[in-house]
């Protein structure tokens, strides 16, 4: 066996998407690679013939990364543009082409383009489907002009190109750059008469939607602001054949909700959230409306879990989090402490764990009680797998290699009580050739959110530091999700005793793994991890070296810069810079970067809106000013997602970075 490579994920498979066919005889999902030379990433659709038990490739033209399924045999999918239709494009036209294939063989054939840059599709019939779109509110569409009318808005928009305009908030958005005036609509499109119909209002930015079973009405979600998006929504219904569209949410004041799907032609059941006492991260309930009275129950009052995978990993691609009904009962995956399990909820309220804890359920579907779910379980990188008759089976093998090639460090769990009835989940893991009798340099990692978790679950960088000779070690302090609202609530407290929780945790591990050398310990994180970076170095010098990744240091700066931080910032930090300034800037680390002496390296992406370059730069010129050995490396065409979907030099120029700084200090 050879040591895990810093470039080694460019080889792993990452899967993503799986769904039953209405039969449930066959599924599809997506498998994606790395394509190092072209610095890319490649994805193909999948078949797995439940009956046969084998799966096979479907699609190959690299480009397939969704799909929906038209009955037993077809499917969809949007693929890569011909050259003609490249040249369209470069004229203004922004269309989706989509193709129909048959899982039992043939050619890929043209079935229909919609001029629109597609979100989620649904098929009503054969002819008409549901669908959403972003576009800029009152912008002209170009396939409706004539010859003329079209050549004199391309000249516009081309003059426009020069310049942006903001008159709204947010005014940009990670990873979707300027999106002032700009709103994610539902259409429906007829394949026959290639007529679009808009079914939502302009100032509508519709976030999830559904159909009923009979696919003749529409359930959705969508906040509507002309000036401020302030973070809450509504439920809606549209009813296709009467074209009418009503909100059902009406008795439901200033809350955020996250789901909605028909229970049945009367009734909907969606998961929200008050905000009121735990603020924007706060754990929601299940409601069922009656879609004609508009009266709402609570199913789940004493609910307290998140709707969603927070587990942590860097070897996941284009994965989202899935609600499913089957047989009158919804399926959902939610942290429970450090795994991500599967969980079902029948319409009176009784919730039952259905997969355990044993990694991550990150994707999944079901039929007749038959789950497909793919999942990083135990150590394992993603595979996928089948649920049925309470037994768990594998089904693929892609990335079975990675154990039976290379050399793992699993992780060993620590549980330590940082104060009284507080306990904090943790794990180390041993470098690769470990000797009790050497002492050995180690990492402490922190990760994003703050309400992510760490698991026991691969995580690519964590298992090249092992293999490169260092202890790795990472916990879940408090703020991290898994244990329900309390744990995670922070907000005003952020420096405090997430910071206490993660020292009691580091001064544990020095103290249980004693080949540790105490003189050689490093820190890094992302995003929040990059926040408590940054807050650490400028509290206590014990650490030899710093990487602070896509961070934040300063409150203030953040608040009115990062796509979030006017909503974010207010409540994460419980005040206002005009009101609260004092608190904003004491739980800023910038306000004590003249006390750090730690040696920092900074990573950021240009195009990260959410920890804008700034935050990362504040820190930098503070701690060059007062002489500390500091390095920023700068990533052009990466945001926020860079150590998770950067492009893959770019991936591995950022791992390098990091661990040739450690090498630097620590070895």
């Amino acid at each position: 066996m050879s040591s895990i490579k810093i470039d080694d994920f460019t080889n792993y498979k990452f899967l993503s998407r799986v769904k039953y066919s209405p039969n449930g005889e066959n599924a599809c999902f997506v498998v994606h690679s790395a394509e190092f030379d072209e610095n890319k990433y490649n994805s193909n659709i999948w078949v797995y013939n439940v009956n046969q038990d084998k799966y096979f490739q479907l699609t190959a033209l690299d480009k397939e990364s969704s799909f929906v399924w038209l009955d037993d045999e077809r499917i969809i999918f949007p693929a890569i543009r011909d050259k003609k239709d490249k040249e369209k494009k470069e004229e203004g036209d922004v269309f989706t082409q989509y193709y129909q294939i048959n899982i039992s063989g043939g050619e890929a054939k043209k079935s229909f383009r919609i001029p629109k840059n597609v979100g989620k599709i649904i098929p009503i019939n054969s002819e008409e489907y549901i669908f959403t779109a972003s576009g800029k509110i009152g912008e002209k569409e170009l396939y409706t002009l004539d010859k003329e009318s079209k050549k004199s808005e391309l000249e516009r928009r081309k003059e426009e190109k020069d310049y942006e305009i903001v008159d709204e908030l947010p005014f940009w958005s990670n990873g979707s750059g300027y999106v002032n005036k700009k709103r994610n609509s539902l259409f429906k499109y007829n394949t026959n008469t290639k007529k679009i119909q808009k079914l939502s209002n302009d100032y509508m930015a519709v976030e999830h939607f559904e159909l009923n079973k009979d696919k003749n009405k529409i359930v959705f979600i969508s906040a509507e602001y002309k000036s401020i998006d302030n973070f809450v929504n509504k439920v809606y219904t549209y009813d296709i054949q009467a074209t009418q569209l009503e909100e059902i949410s009406t008795l439901f004041k200033d809350y955020s909700f996250s789901f909605a799907s028909y229970i049945n032609d009367k009734e909907v059941i969606c998961f929200g959230s008050t905000m009121e006492k735990y603020g924007l991260n706060e754990n929601g309930k299940f409601y069922i409306i009656d879609t004609h009275t508009k009266e709402a129950r609570c199913i789940t009052p004493d609910l307290d879990l998140s709707l969603w995978n927070s587990v942590n990993s860097d070897c996941r691609y284009n994965n989202g989090s899935d609600i499913k009904f089957d047989s009158g009962q919804l399926y959902f995956a939610s942290a429970d402490r450090y795994d991500t399990c599967l969980f079902k909820i029948d319409m009176k309220g009784n919730i039952q764990k259905i997969i355990e804890s044993n990694g991550t359920v990150d994707n999944f579907d079901i039929v007749d009680g038959n789950i497909l779910y793919i999942g990083l379980r135990g150590i394992k990188l993603q595979e996928l797998y089948l649920h049925s008759k309470e037994k768990e089976k594998q089904i693929t093998d892609f990335n079975n290699w990675v154990l039976e090639e290379r050399t793992i460090s699993k992780p060993e769990k620590i549980e330590i009580e940082s104060e009284d009835g507080v306990y904090i989940d943790g794990w180390v893991m041993k470098p690769i050739g470990f000797r009790e009798d050497k002492k050995y340099p180690a990492i402490l990692n922190i990760h994003g959110g703050p309400k992510t978790v760490y698991g026991k679950v691969f995580v690519h960088e964590m298992q090249y530091w092992a293999n490169e000779g260092y202890f790795v070690f990472f916990c879940n302090p408090r703020g991290s999700d898994g244990k329900g609202n309390e744990f995670a609530d922070i907000r005003g407290k952020y420096g405090t005793i997430d910071y206490e929780d993660i020292m009691k945790f580091t001064d544990n591990v020095l103290e249980r793994y004693t080949q540790i050398d105490e003189e050689r310990v490093g820190v890094t994180g992302g995003s929040y991890g990059g926040y408590m970076t940054n807050w650490i170095i400028g509290h206590t010098n014990r650490f030899k070296a710093a990487a602070s990744q896509r961070s934040i240091s300063n409150w203030i700066s953040f608040f009115n810069t990062s796509d979030i931080g006017y909503i974010f910032g207010k409540d994460q930090c419980a005040g206002e810079p005009w009101k609260n300034h004092d608190e904003l800037w004491s739980q800023s680390p910038l306000k004590y970067a003249d006390k750090v002496e730690t040696p920092t390296l900074f990573i950021h992406s240009e195009e990260d809106y959410r920890c804008w370059l700034p935050e990362g730069m504040q820190m930098y010129t503070a701690l060059k000013f007062h002489n500390v050995d500091t390095r920023m490396c700068i990533f052009k065409e990466e945001n926020h997602e860079l150590s998770r979907s950067g492009k893959p030099k770019h991936r591995i120029k950022r791992l390098k970075e990091i661990t040739q700084w450690f090498d630097k200090y620590l070895k």
